[in-house]
């Protein structure tokens, strides 16, 4: 695995940590596209996108849940192990999705690589249609007054 895709699980004291730090930075986020930071440590002003500060809060509220978090680029070629375990299904079952062109790949040699944003529209698309079939059997069920 990349670096990039490499994860550590929080420790008990890193969640502990990462609760407060969420909290505190959440409040701070201003409305503009920037925000300016001092660290603890300095007297310089460190001028951040607001973007990276959400994306930092959403890490820290990962953290704190105790979930591992893993950042990945856009762009980033995946082999078919690693989206495999993205999506949290087989390698075949994977191989089978870009067989059938569910899933956008190309060929660096003999092997397959399936680009992030092409796993995640996927994903996305997956996960509307299996909420809409859920609405549709919740509102089955309560037509035939199942008790759900």
């Amino acid at each position: 695995m990349s670096a990039l895709m490499s994860y550590q699980i929080p420790t008990p004291e890193d969640t502990k940590l990462a609760v407060e730090s969420s909290r505190l930075l959440a409040a701070c986020i201003g409305k503009g596209e920037s925000a300016c930071l001092r660290l603890h440590d300095g007297d310089e002003m460190l001028q951040v996108p607001v973007k990276a500060i959400r994306l930092l809060v959403d890490i820290l509220d990962a953290m704190a849940r105790g979930d591992a978090v893993s950042l990945i680029p856009i762009h980033k070629e995946l082999t078919t192990q690693e989206a495999a375990n993205i999506l949290n299904v087989s390698r075949p079952y994977l191989v089978k999705l870009l067989e059938n062109n569910e899933i956008p790949f190309h060929k660096n040699g003999v092997r397959r690589k399936v680009l992030f944003k092409d796993l995640m529209e996927y994903k996305q698309t997956r996960d509307q249609q299996s909420m809409a079939l859920l609405d549709e059997l919740t509102a089955e069920a309560q037509e035939l007054d199942m008790g759900y």
